[in-house]
């Protein structure tokens, strides 16, 4: 059996590594890892210790809430989430998760969190015009 590639394809599937992601988005106190299969992105956030959404991202969103929603899985570390109604979760590693608009996040504890997401892999942190650092890195261009 070969070794994996970089990117590999075939009939029906497509692999892609975040080692060498087609996008890096670097707002504050994070890293988004962006890899384009087809027609749908996947993103790897790193986000730092003392991470909060309502700090790092909102003076760049203009909201006072992540007005995204989030599909996704705990990969490393954990947030905790509170919605704009009260209510609050938790997401660890081994939970898949939806987070819906209206909420502010922070990570939990020391170490990082690590999250791959689905539905907002496309438009976190993209605009170019907001002072967040992104970087193209495919070789397709």
């Amino acid at each position: 059996m070969a070794p994996p590639t970089e990117e590999a394809a075939v009939t029906g599937a497509t692999t892609k590594s975040f080692s060498t992601p087609d996008e890096q988005r670097s707002p504050p106190n994070t890293v988004v890892d962006v890899v384009h299969l087809g027609a749908h992105a996947v993103a790897r956030f790193t986000f730092a210790p003392g991470w909060r959404w309502s700090t790092d991202v909102a003076p760049t969103a203009g909201t006072s809430s992540c007005q995204a929603r989030h599909v996704g899985s705990v990969q490393s570390g954990a947030l905790h989430v509170t919605h704009n109604d009260g209510s609050q979760i938790d997401v660890t590693v081994g939970d898949a998760y939806v987070i819906e608009p209206g909420h502010d996040a922070w990570v939990v504890g020391d170490q990082p969190a690590v999250l791959v997401e689905f539905d907002s892999a496309a438009t976190y942190a993209r605009s170019p015009t907001a002072g967040i650092d992104i970087r193209d890195v495919s070789e397709n261009d």
